[in-house]
């Protein structure tokens, strides 16, 4: 009885913390997904005032909102690239890598930007914007170059891939079309040239030949059929 109690106390606790173990995984995963929503809303509501400033407001602050705008597009689209060829080619993973230096990068000169936007001294801003758009084309035009890389691999893999395929389709339907590969031997030796076709022009049919002379019927020979007539006169008794 004792060792009845120990067992189902041991599966009780067992169960137990399962159950922790998984409502924790639950509440992370929740999180994550909590965390991944808000940040893409925010993500969204900046670019938003971002494309905002970029037109409306003259300037510095609208040359300002252009930057961050591009800087930020770029680099999220060459991130999405990046992180969706990986899971299918993992030699991507160390342009990922490089690619995690260049966001550092990114991120240094993004929250330049974000403060020289309250930055109150215009003129001096004017007079930095010149080394600002050269660092943001630089980090952009790297970005790019790992992003159409990576696409370019990716269509290269699926072109050899089709062209695979196609050559596989090709055998399979010439297989299934075996008997076009019989007959092709077959009609050779009826129909050879020369030969065969001689032959059959020194043939001729008896339409082509004409009505030729019956012979006359040898009465030994045509005598003792049921369906002929005796040419011998008959003898009266």
């Amino acid at each position: 009885m004792e060792t009845v109690i120990l067992i189902l106390t041991l599966l009780f606790i067992a169960f137990t913390a399962l159950g922790v173990y998984a409502g924790v995984k639950a509440v992370r995963a929740a999180k994550r997904g909590v965390d991944r929503t808000i940040t893409q809303a925010r993500r969204s509501v900046e670019d938003t005032a971002l494309r905002a400033k970029s037109y409306s407001q003259p300037g510095v602050p609208g040359e300002l909102a252009q930057l961050r705008l591009a800087l930020r597009t770029s680099m999220r689209a060459t991130q999405d690239a990046l992180n969706a060829g990986v899971a299918e080619d993992a030699s991507l993973s160390e342009s990922l890598a490089l690619f995690e230096r260049l966001s550092a990068h990114g991120r240094e000169l993004d929250d330049d930007l974000k403060r020289l936007e309250r930055e109150p001294d215009r003129s001096t801003v004017a007079g930095l914007m010149p080394g600002l758009k050269e660092r943001t084309q630089r980090i952009t035009h790297s970005a790019e170059s790992l992003r159409w890389a990576a696409r370019d691999r990716a269509r290269q893999f699926a072109d050899d891939d089709l062209a695979a395929l196609n050559a596989q389709i090709d055998v399979e339907a010439g297989a299934l079309r075996h008997w076009t590969t019989e007959e092709a031997p077959e009609r050779g030796t009826t129909a050879g040239p020369g030969r065969s076709g001689s032959a059959e022009a020194g043939r001729s049919t008896p339409a082509e030949a004409g009505p030729q002379p019956l012979a006359p019927a040898d009465p030994k020979l045509t005598t003792g059929y049921p369906w002929q007539k005796s040419s011998k006169p008959e003898t009266t008794n």
